[in-house]
C-alpha cells in the first residue's frame, strides 16, 4: 500500500531526535553544534533565517553530506553534532533521518521548524 507524505514524517520522527526551539536555543548557546536550515533559497528570503545557520536545500542534502561527491560542504561532517530545521519540521524529520541512514550518529531536527521557533519568540534574521 502506498503511504503518504505525513505517514512518512511521522515514521521519520519515531526513529530520529526530535528537539524544541528551547532545546535548540540551548544547543546553539554551547557553540558546538551545525544548525542547518533546508528550506528553498525563496523562503529564506521571505520568512528570515535563524542566526549562524547554514543554508544547505533539501533537494540538494545527500550530496552535501557525501564527502566522496564534489558537492560536499564542509559543515557535514560526521563527527560534529547537527540539527535541521525547514518551516514546519517534516522535511527536517525526513532528512536527520536520511543523515542518520547516511552514517551521521549525532543528528536531530527541530520539530515544528522555524514557525515554532518564531512562535516561541525565538529571533531570526
Amino acid at each position: 500500500m502506498a503511504k503518504s507524505a505525513s505517514e512518512f514524517v511521522k515514521e521519520a520522527k519515531q526513529q530520529i531526535q526530535n528537539l524544541t526551539p528551547a532545546e535548540v536555543s540551548e544547543e546553539l548557546s554551547t557553540g558546538d553544534v551545525v544548525l542547518i536550515d533546508i528550506r528553498e533559497s525563496e523562503e529564506l528570503k521571505q520568512n528570515g533565517k535563524i542566526a549562524n545557520s547554514i543554508h544547505a536545500s533539501r533537494g540538494m542534502l545527500e550530496f552535501y553530506a557525501d564527502p566522496a561527491l564534489p558537492y560536499h560542504k564542509p559543515e557535514f561532517e560526521k563527527t560534529k553534532r547537527i540539527i535541521l530545521h525547514c518551516a514546519s519540521g517534516g522535511r527536517s524529520a525526513l532528512a536527520a533521518l536520511t543523515l542518520q541512514q547516511m552514517g551521521y550518529e549525532n543528528v536531530a531536527h527541530l520539530d515544528g521548524g522555524i514557525k515554532a521557533w518564531k512562535d516561541a519568540g525565538l529571533p531570526t534574521e
